[in-house]
């Protein structure tokens, strides 16, 4: 599987480790740093790991901040990017198989490296599993990530310059 990772300064070490870790597992991985604790801002590394999903280069990515939370609601405003929380195997693969999962974004101060392997080897040996009822709900997310770009001019996932 093609992976991009990516992580802010205060998770660069976890994603390193990561990144060793999948291609180690035979994954196609591609780092869009950051590569020291020089500060960076989470939204620019998730803006290019939710980038090379978007154009095709990647299958799934994983981006990495202190907490998590700060690179998941910037993944999330990239249309096309359904981005998850994800510090346990369970949601991992979980969010892949029902909800179409395409990026987990991980905190480097909440989880150690043992349980980030296994989470992400559950998110990329996960598939989405195509039920009725799991379409139905992936077309009701798609609806209103649509209706958000309506409503906002086409302007929801495009950069904002400024």
């Amino acid at each position: 599987m093609r992976i991009v990772v990516g992580a802010d300064h205060r998770g660069y070490q976890l994603k390193d480790a990561l990144a060793e870790h999948l291609r180690g597992r035979g994954h196609d991985v591609t780092d869009t740093g950051t590569n020291s604790d020089a500060s960076v801002d989470y939204p620019d590394i998730a803006e290019a790991v939710c980038e090379a999903i978007i154009d095709g280069s990647a299958d799934r990515g994983i981006i990495i901040c202190g907490s998590g939370v700060g690179a998941c609601i910037a993944a999330n405003k990239i249309h096309g990017i359904r981005a998850g929380l994800t510090h346990d195997t369970y949601s991992a693969h979980q969010g892949v198989e029902h909800d179409d999962m395409n990026v987990i974004c991980v905190g480097s101060h909440v989880i150690g490296i043992d349980l980030a392997r296994e989470v992400a080897d559950a998110f990329v040996q996960a598939e989405f599993d195509p039920q009725e009822r799991y379409l139905r709900r992936l077309d009701k997310v798609r609806a209103l990530e649509a209706e958000a770009a309506t409503k906002s001019g086409g302007s929801v996932g495009q950069k904002i310059s400024g």
